[in-house]
């Protein structure tokens, strides 16, 4: 007879309906573009956005509850799939950013000849892993999730066929995520045998009282190993070698998801398997996270200070590396939640800012398209004079990048940044919040920088220009198409609404999550 408990065979399908919807959806697409013909393929995205719309509207009915569903029979407790207050707000990031993704796409897959129906059904399969992933509460359904979100978009990165720069970026971001994935296995394959359980809640409890001092060493290596595995997914340096050329060599919108999307993922599991899975050693990662949060936003910082204007660097290089500094960031809380008793404050902060950068990293993506309709190789040199060219998209980038740096009057910015500063001393971690203050400064530098760049005279934008003629091949488009357009406009919106009441998302910092 197995001695592994059954699960209760009802389920419950309202909790399971954002990934379920978003993952019925690709399938449609996928079946779809078999039948649709070449002409009327942009059909595809507008179905995908839909879906998406849809999936995130699905969030309503599960607020104020907290369901669970394909729990072990007699213990309605340990459960494999939990929509609780945290759950929900993860998915309503992905999904969020997955429609904005979707937005900045439509006019993508057009310019740049991509194959529609691949695309879309690679960004919806993506998109509900990354929605099924906060969800989960047993280490096989996280691996197997964090893996359906991590799939797909090796494919979406490697899309634009015949490009040299998207072939090498797909296989750097392949390769880097098979080892972590690799590492990942091994560790959680050493928590089973030490502790006999894949549900995190069983683990943590397990853990607490090995009875062999083997079992107790095997257990530490399986932690590690973990820990080891999500420091790759989020982009935490020393692991974080695959984030500057993948962002590069991908389509836009798709550097503008694995940006957001794509650490929410990582940040999201790591919360799960340190906070709920490991507590009892604590005393481990919270140390080891906190020296990867400061080396982390100094390796990100220091990096995207190197990338100058005058020397025409790529501003989505420079987007990259600030995003290995924001991850740094978004460390801080994680670390500082093994040093206190209670660790709901500390992982609301990292929700808190993790919402923040969403809706104004996903914004700055989203001027970086509009130029790379006239600029394709996104010089931080081709957004000189952009405020004369463009006002409200030069407007709108200024106020993101201010809003990244935390200084007004992008107010979200600065009180996310306060957030995560407070939660470092309230946990003793002084020496964090010191480091974080220093590469706060950093930063403030190469935003304040490229912004002072999209405000120069048009004079001078002209003479700058005359030495680096685009290539002839070079789209000449003018116009920005109406879902580019509104993907600028909602994450303006959602910056302004968040810095005029910021306590939309800070709300979370009180420890409303845990």
């Amino acid at each position: 007879m197995s001695s592994v408990p059954s699960l209760v065979q009802s389920v419950d399908w309202l909790a399971l309906a954002p990934p379920t919807l978003t993952a019925a959806v690709a399938l449609v697409v996928l079946v779809a573009d078999l039948f649709l013909p070449a002409a009327r393929k942009p059909l595809l995205g507008w179905i995908a956005t839909a879906g998406l719309a849809l999936a995130a509207l699905s969030l309503l009915p599960l607020l104020g509850g907290d369901r669970r569903t394909f729990c072990l029979s007699g213990h309605p407790d340990v459960c494999s799939y939990v929509a609780d207050p945290f759950a929900l707000v993860i998915q309503f990031l992905v999904l969020a950013g997955a429609l904005l993704t979707a937005l900045l796409s439509v006019d993508t897959i057009r310019d740049h000849d991509l194959p529609a129906g691949e695309y879309w059904f690679l960004l919806l399969s993506s998109a509900a892993g990354a929605a099924l992933l906060p969800a989960s509460r047993d280490l096989a359904t996280l691996v197997i999730a964090l893996e359906v979100a991590s799939l797909p978009a090796f494919a979406l990165v490697g899309l634009r066929r015949g490009d040299r720069l998207s072939s090498e970026a797909a296989l750097k971001f392949f390769l880097s995520s098979v080892a972590a994935t690799a590492v990942m296995l091994l560790g959680v394959s050493f928590l089973y045998a030490a502790t006999g359980s894949l549900h995190l809640s069983r683990v943590a409890h397990a853990l607490t009282a090995l009875p062999d001092p083997r079992l107790a060493t095997l257990a530490s290596a399986g932690v590690a190993l973990t820990l080891v595995g999500f420091a790759f997914k989020t982009a935490a340096a020393p692991f974080h070698f695959w984030v500057p050329d993948t962002y590069v060599g991908a389509p836009l919108p798709i550097a503008g998801y694995l940006s957001v999307v794509g650490k929410a993922v990582g940040f999201s599991g790591l919360i799960l398997v340190t906070v709920q899975g490991f507590p009892s050693y604590a005393g481990v990662w919270g140390p080891a996270l906190a020296v990867l949060a400061a080396l982390t936003m100094t390796v990100g910082n220091v990096a995207a200070l190197r990338q100058d204007p005058r020397r025409a660097h790529s501003a989505v290089r420079l987007l990259a590396w600030s995003s290995v500094g924001q991850a740094g960031y978004l460390l801080v809380p994680i670390a500082a939640a093994g040093y206190l008793h209670d660790p709901a404050h500390a992982i609301g902060s990292t929700v808190a800012y993790a919402l923040m950068y969403a809706a104004v990293n996903l914004g700055a993506f989203a001027v970086a398209a509009v130029v790379a309709r006239t600029r394709p190789a996104n010089r931080i040199t081709d957004y000189r004079g952009l405020y004369h060219r463009r006002p409200l998209v030069a407007l709108a980038l200024g106020f993101f990048l201010l809003c990244l740096a935390g200084l007004p009057p992008g107010i979200i910015g600065l009180f996310a940044k306060v957030t995560v500063f407070s939660a470092a001393v309230d946990a003793g971690l002084a020496w964090l919040a010191v480091v974080m203050a220093v590469n706060v400064v950093i930063a403030l530098y190469y935003y304040l920088q490229w912004t002072t760049v999209l405000f120069r005279g048009a004079e001078e934008t002209a003479a700058a220009r005359a030495p680096e003629a685009a290539p002839a091949q070079a789209p000449h488009r003018t116009d920005i198409p109406a879902p580019l357009a509104t993907a600028i406009a909602l994450a303006a919106v959602l910056g302004i609404a968040l810095s005029g009441a910021p306590q939309l998302v800070l709300r979370f910092a009180s420890g409303a999550l845990l």
